[in-house]
């Protein structure tokens, strides 16, 4: 895949926008690949997302930013620039569940994943020897009442170690302390077994059998101190009938759960997710 810098805004909606940004990059023959455009009219404001050849701009990153500061200024720019070739560096985390870590990990491996998975963390021991299979440095880093502390200390220690960019909650059955949620707000992302909002919290499956739902699903959203209340990457949902068990709930729910945190994880390593209080706009 030919290499490009993404430029994402998002910024107080008025006139002229698009035409300034476009004309700076073809000031500087700048090939747009791609380009997203969203105007919130309820809230006033403006995204846009576009990507540029790598080799059609006469500087790097570092020079690019520096020329692009002036408009971000004027027009009150909330902004990043990307560079495709450079991968994030992803900690997972997960419990004993293994299907979505499985499920990465293989996306992982066939290339299909455009990220550097530096580490999965665990509180429990159950998926060392798939982890190491990948060659990826498996952390067992205990989690109980007495503990927790401690061990979220442990956890904060090892994702600062590793440089980590992102962090991903695979089924990781913990809630993580404030501070973590506060210093890498807007850097992890969870896969909760629900529908959200509906049924947040321990056992959605359970929730949704007892309310008799037809529809269960799966949410990919960003962590933050309230519980499941982060804004939300991508979801989808599931038919079920009265015939379904709990079991059969959790069996189907998996299917899920696994595509849901793959697409969003792909959509935030290609830098197509802005997220404004607590909503986002994807632009897949």
């Amino acid at each position: 895949m030919e290499r490009t810098y993404r430029l994402v805004v998002s910024c107080p909606d008025r006139t002229g926008i698009v035409a300034k940004v476009s004309n700076f990059l073809a000031t500087y023959n700048g090939w747009i690949t791609e380009a997203n455009y969203h105007a919130d009219q309820q809230n006033g404001q403006f995204y846009m997302r576009n990507e540029i050849k790598a080799s059609s701009i006469p500087f790097d990153l570092a020079a690019f930013k520096t020329v692009f500061e002036p408009i971000a200024k004027e027009y009150s720019m909330s902004w990043s620039l990307s560079d495709s070739d450079a991968k994030k560096r992803v900690v997972l985390m997960a419990s004993k569940e293994s299907h979505c870590l499985a499920d990465i990990l293989h996306r992982w491996h066939s290339n299909e994943l455009d990220a550097e998975i530096v580490a999965v963390i665990s509180n429990h021991d159950d998926l060392r020897r798939m982890v190491e299979w990948h060659n990826i440095p498996y952390h067992h880093v205990p989690v109980n009442p007495d503990n927790k502390e401690a061990a979220f200390t442990e956890v904060t220690e090892l994702v600062d170690s590793y440089q980590t960019e992102l962090v991903v909650l695979a089924r990781y059955m913990q809630i993580l302390p404030a501070k973590l949620c506060e210093q890498y707000e807007g850097r992890v992302i969870n896969i909760h077994h629900s529908f959200l909002p509906s049924f947040a919290g321990a056992k959605p499956y359970h929730q949704a059998y007892n309310r008799g739902v037809k529809l269960i699903g799966a949410t990919c959203h960003y962590v933050t101190q309230d519980l499941d209340e982060g804004p939300i990457i991508d979801q989808d949902v599931i038919r079920i009938s009265h015939s379904d068990s709990i079991e059969d709930m959790v069996r189907l729910g998996k299917d899920a759960e696994k595509n849901v945190l793959a697409r969003g994880l792909r959509l935030h390593l290609e830098d197509r997710v802005i997220i404004h209080e607590n909503k986002t706009v994807v632009f897949g």
